[in-house]
Order: structure tokens, then C-alpha cells, then sequence
């Protein structure tokens, strides 16, 4: 149950993080208010999450494939380029997480 509330967190967080792309500063009301929900509800299921998932283990999980996916909504979605610089990070973050649970984080 810890991973799908990871899951949760992970999407409120991405949600949010990408309505604060459309606030505009902060500057608009409803991708401002949808920001400040979803960092709410991401960091309500971060912290159910940790009950039952490792600190270290959630967090690598919840910071690296928050970033990743980001990284991938701003090239497909804002236009953002995916150079294989940028590609090559993901993967290393990925890499990075799977290594972290194979090596016995949780």
C-alpha cells in the first residue's frame, strides 16, 4: 500500500509543479490554487507513505521519477527540448532509483 500512496504523491506533486508552470508567477487564481493543492495532497501521501516505505527509499523514488516525469510533460507538452543530454539524466536518475531498491534501501 506504501508504493501506491508513493504513486499518489508522485502525481499530485508532478500536477502541481506543472499548474505552477501556468500560474504565471503566481500570478493567476486557479493554476495558483491548483498548485498549492497539489503540494498539499503530495506531501499528505508522502507522509503516509513513509509508515511503511523507508525514508531514504520513498524519497529517491518520489524526487527522481517527479523529476524525470517533468522533465518529459515540458517536451512533449511546453515545448521544451529532450536533448540526449537531458535524456541521459533521466536515465541516470532512473538507474539511480532501481539501484537504490536492488542494493537493499527498504
Amino acid at each position: 500500500m506504501g508504493y501506491v500512496l508513493l504513486a499518489g504523491a508522485i502525481a499530485a506533486e508532478v500536477a502541481a509543479t506543472t499548474a505552477m508552470k501556468y500560474s504565471d508567477g503566481f500570478s493567476k487564481l486557479w493554476p495558483s490554487v491548483l498548485t498549492a493543492l497539489g503540494y498539499v495532497v503530495a506531501f499528505l501521501l508522502l507522509a503516509q507513505t513513509l509508515k511503511t516505505v523507508s525514508v531514504g527509499t520513498a524519497y529517491a523514488i518520489w524526487a527522481g521519477l517527479g523529476t524525470a516525469a517533468i522533465v518529459v510533460i515540458g517536451a512533449v507538452f511546453l515545448g521544451e527540448g529532450l536533448s540526449f543530454t537531458k535524456f541521459a539524466g533521466i536515465a541516470l536518475i532512473i538507474g539511480g532509483v532501481v539501484v537504490l531498491n536492488l542494493g537493499g534501501a527498504h
